[in-house]
């Protein structure tokens, strides 16, 4: 049974449901006037799609599992990526 858990945790899949484009993002970050979220829109503009983010993201978020996933720790990620 462990041996199981521990593969199944170490191979989850993770992805976000329904779909966000790249204005919606842009709008959602526009409201927040925070360094952090600059930031994050100008890697977004540079990069000219979300996709990236959104995988680079999930599995990031994969590490965080077994402590647990919470806004706070989507942020951390978010800002990460930002910085890359």
């Amino acid at each position: 049974m462990n041996e199981l858990a521990k593969y199944l945790i170490n191979n989850i899949y993770l992805d976000f449901q329904g779909g966000i484009t790249l204005e919606e993002m842009r709008a959602s970050l526009r409201k927040d006037d925070t360094r952090e979220s600059r930031h994050l829109l100008s890697k977004l503009i540079e990069d000219k799609c979300v996709d990236d983010l959104l995988v680079t993201i999930a599995d990031c978020l994969k590490e965080s599992l077994r402590s647990g996933i919470n806004e706070d720790t989507i942020k951390e990620q978010l800002v990460t990526y930002a910085e890359s």
